[in-house]
């Protein structure tokens, strides 16, 4: 008796590992090149990937599982060359996301990006589902080794990235795929393309894979067009790729809102570009001697102009600039916080001399940590608490920050901070000017939710708001102002040629002194947040300053839809520049995905109709894995939001809460064909209700209690809380799989196109129901998906 041959679970495993690995490269990669909200797109195109392979193994149909050792080895290999080559054609695509509603060519461009890098997840899904087809007697087996795979590269891709520049990252992964081919090779003893297939490993790997393209309307690309400029080193992890530039010919001078009546300039600069953008100065200082004069001139000295040698807490240190202001202020003791360690490093190490070694200094002290789990563990006491202006202004007045999620500024947030203020601190927070104004007043009705959330009647009298130029400086005080501290206030304006924009008991001629604008809009705006309609102005207003909410994250998100008429109607006088743009890319990213995910359940269905023709429970199949798609992505968005603020930073959190679903799920779906009954996915369904909405209660107390613990803990906790959902998550899918394999084999590459359309909406869906209404209502959303799956399970067919 002749035994069937044993699916190449390794090969499965490690082709999915390297699809994954490359998925959360990419979103390292596009926030080099392009900025942080196109991680979105990539996840979406991803799974735009997954569901084409559904309609290649229809049109392959039995094909598929005579040729499998064939086309399997050549889809990983292909996946390898497809990684590295479609990267590096999606950088010559002339996209700009800033002239998206006002050049017609743009949404082409964006489309043609989106549908490019689909490509290299089309040939890795493909080749497992390949596995599915050829195996499906042995399918939870197989989506096991899938899953346990996806999860390991997850992680891997993040340790990668530790020791290896970006691009040599992209390398390593694209050489994964030929392994992959070699490795089934081998199990299938075909010895010719098994050296085929490592020799294209070695020369993926070795080959270097070429230089990042950095869009040119990023901030490091404009500086370098600067005579003279030149990059004096780069560094990089997964927080981040740091570019220091000298421009000796055109010197630097980066004093964000620096007051028109200073004295003095900033001296001598180095600039300092996180992932190509993000724009920080290293300021030229004698370690021995006192700091640089041109701080006390910046609206982020006003509290030092209230508080005599203060401790003082800095979030987001950076280079050192918000802490030599600090020192050249009075403080007396500075804790700085800076979460990215090689950040610290620059003017520690190679740049300290320049520096004036700012962490070396009498009374400071560096801490290496994500700013909110700081405080958490801080015994507080801090007289004035410094958040750092941590944004390019370029990319922030563009709107193009508007999808990066931040827990800086949260009403959570906020409220913590003004909890660790010793009595009559100060919280300070510096943003930039924007008009018509949204950051000053957003920020100003965020701090006026938290002061009443802690019982405080009348916030406005715990408030003070002051604008330069180009900066705006909030302080929230722990208690009322006091005359004397208005006065000062006061003061401190008038001898900087600052405006007034919010103080207790303040005139509206005290308003719009300096920095003219047509209306004092800061002053009005401020006035109607801390009225009794508060409601109504906020409705009314044209931008969204809502207050952020840790469920609703999004501070840098003013879009509203309504302004979306009145400036395309003003295109022609430059109306569109008044735009947030990186809630229209979402939304244009979805309306691609819907086309395409419109064209991949129709084509299935079309191919197949013969096939399919006497299998009456097609609708129910239909259901079931669009549930289960939509559901899953829900899901999964939901946590990976939910552990940026625990683990640190968006890739920190993608990379862990992958891994965990992923890696869990899988076992889960070992154990699938053990659930009991006509319908066994509805077990695993109740099991995934319950844990679900339980995980919105429970988790957020859960995880600000342990924000303190190493962070090599924190992403064992996050993999252990995720684990018993995750686990019946993996249950369904291969269940319905398994179900169709029993008695409509033809349908199972109907279902896993479906499945995969149906994830390539829901991963920009998700962001967009919690842009609009919270995470909460994503995870609620996704509960009642899997709902509607379980009463759609296929039923068996007759003999």
């Amino acid at each position: 008796m002749t035994r069937a041959p044993a699916p190449p679970l390794a090969a499965v495993a490690l082709l999915s590992a390297a699809a994954l690995g490359y998925e959360v490269l990419l979103l390292r990669l596009f926030s080099i090149v392009q900025w942080h909200h196109f991680a979105y797109m990539i996840i979406s195109l991803a799974l735009l990937g997954y569901g084409v392979s559904g309609t290649v193994l229809a049109l392959l149909g039995e094909r598929a599982g005579r040729h499998f050792e064939t086309l399997f080895m050549a889809a990983a290999s292909l996946f390898g060359a497809a990684a590295v080559g479609c990267f590096l054609a999606a950088q010559r695509v002339p996209f700009n996301p800033l002239e998206l509603l006002w050049d017609a060519s743009q949404p082409a461009r964006l489309a043609a990006i989106y549908l490019v890098l689909a490509v290299p997840f089309l040939f890795a899904a493909t080749g497992i589902g390949l596995a599915f087809v050829r195996f499906r007697d042995r399918i939870g087996r197989v989506y096991g080794a899938d899953l346990l795979g996806a999860g390991g590269g997850a992680l891997g891709v993040l340790g990668l990235l530790f020791v290896a520049m970006p691009m040599d990252a992209l390398s390593v992964i694209g050489a994964l795929g030929p392994v992959a081919a070699a490795l089934a090779a081998g199990q299938a003893r075909r010895w010719g393309p098994m050296v085929a297939a490592a020799a294209l490993a070695a020369g993926l790997a070795v080959l270097p894979a070429g230089t990042l393209g950095i869009t040119p309307y990023k901030g490091l690309s404009q500086t370098l067009e600067t005579a003279g400029a030149r990059v004096l080193s780069e560094s990089s992890s997964p927080l981040g790729l740091l570019t220091v530039v000298d421009s000796p010919r055109i010197p630097f001078r980066h004093a964000p809102g620096l007051s028109l009546a200073s004295p003095v300039g900033p001296p001598e600069q180095l600039g300092v570009f996180t992932d190509g953008d993000a724009y920080a100065a290293i300021n030229r200082s004698d370690p021995g001697g006192p700091p640089p004069g041109h701080f006390a001139y910046l609206t982020s000295a006003l509290p030092y102009a209230l508080r005599q040698d203060p401790r003082v807490l800095v979030l987001g240190a950076g280079v050192g600039g918000d802490v030599l202001q600090a020192l050249g202020q009075g403080a007396a003791a500075v804790d700085a916080v800076e979460i990215n360690r090689q950040m610290a490093d620059l003017v520690r190490g190679t740049y300290a001399e320049f520096a004036g070694r700012p962490f070396d200094r009498p009374g400071v002290r560096l801490h290496i940590a994500e700013a909110r789990g700081f405080v958490t563990a801080s015994g507080g006491g801090y007289d004035i608490i410094q958040v750092a202006l941590l944004d390019a202004f370029g990319s922030a007045s563009a709107g193009l920050h508007a999808l990066n999620e931040s827990y800086l500024y949260t009403v959570e947030a906020l409220g913590l901070y003004l909890d660790r203020l010793a009595d009559g601190g100060l919280l300070a927070v510096t943003r930039w000017v924007k008009l018509p104004p949204r950051d000053g007043l957003k920020l100003l009705a965020t701090a006026a939710a938290a002061l009443r959330r802690a019982g405080i009647e009348e916030p406005g009298r715990h408030l003070a708001l002051i604008r330069g130029w180009k900066t705006s400086t909030l302080l929230v005080r722990d208690g009322p102002f006091t005359a004397a501290e208005a006065a000062a206030v006061r003061r401190f304006c008038v001898e900087r040629s600052f405006d007034l924009a919010w103080l207790p008991d303040m005139t509206a001629d005290e308003a719009n002194r300096f920095t003219v604008l047509d209306q004092p809009y800061f002053f009005d705006g401020a006035t109607a947040l801390l009225g009794p309609d508060a409601a109504s102005f906020t409705d009314r207003y044209k931008y969204d300053i809502r207050p952020a909410t840790d469920d609703r994250p999004y501070f840098f998100n003013a879009f509203k839809w309504r302004l979306l008429p009145e400036l395309t109607a003003l295109r022609g006088r430059g109306g569109l520049g008044l735009l947030e743009w990186g809630y229209p890319v979402l939304v244009a990213t979805l309306a691609q995905a819907a086309v395409a995910a419109v064209l991949l359940i129709a084509v299935p269905l079309w191919l197949t109709r013969r096939a399919a023709a006497g299998h009456a429970g097609r609708g129910r199949v239909l259901v079931y894995f669009l549930g289960l798609g939509f559901a899953f992505l829900f899901v999964e968005m939901a946590f990976i939001q939910k552990f940026i603020l625990f683990l640190n930073h968006p890739i920190y959190a993608a990379a862990a809460v992958l891994s965990a679903f992923l890696v869990f799920a899988g076992l889960g779906s070992l154990v699938s064909a053990r659930l009991p009954g006509r319908n066994p996915a509805a077990f695993a369904i109740a099991a995934i209700a319950m844990i679900a909405l339980t995980s919105v209660f429970v988790l957020p107390p859960i995880l600000a209690e342990l924000a303190a613990i190493p962070l090599p803990a924190r992403f064992a906790v996050s993999m252990a809380l995720i684990a018993p959902l995750a686990f019946c998550m993996g249950m369904p899918f291969p269940a319905g799989l398994a179900r169709l394999g029993q008695g409509a084999p033809a349908l199972i590459p109907w279902a896993w196109a479906i499945n995969g359309c149906a994830s390539v909406l829901g991963a920009v869906l998700a962001t967009v129901i919690a842009i609009e209404v919270g995470f909460t209502a994503v995870i609620l959303a996704a509960v009642a998906l899997y709902g509607v799956a379980a009463a759609s399970f296929p039923r068996p067919e007759p003999p």
